[in-house]
């Protein structure tokens, strides 16, 4: 996968995130009663390791 998936991968799970947080009146989901049952954060996590790692396992390129 090239630099520019990743990115639009995050890009995706970022607004997936920030649209749940508007939808609940949340600014954070530290706040939030489904903190570490919440698909939508995994997968912004994940996106996230993938983007800064680009796909492979182990340190970060920043």
């Amino acid at each position: 996968m090239d630099d520019a998936k990743y990115k639009e991968d995050l890009k995706n799970a970022t607004e997936k995130l920030k649209e749940c947080q508007r939808n609940r009146d949340l600014t954070s989901c530290f706040d939030c009663e489904k903190l570490f049952d919440c698909e939508i954060r995994k997968k912004y996590i994940d996106a996230v390791y993938k983007s800064m790692s680009k796909g492979q396992s182990g340190g970060f390129e920043f």
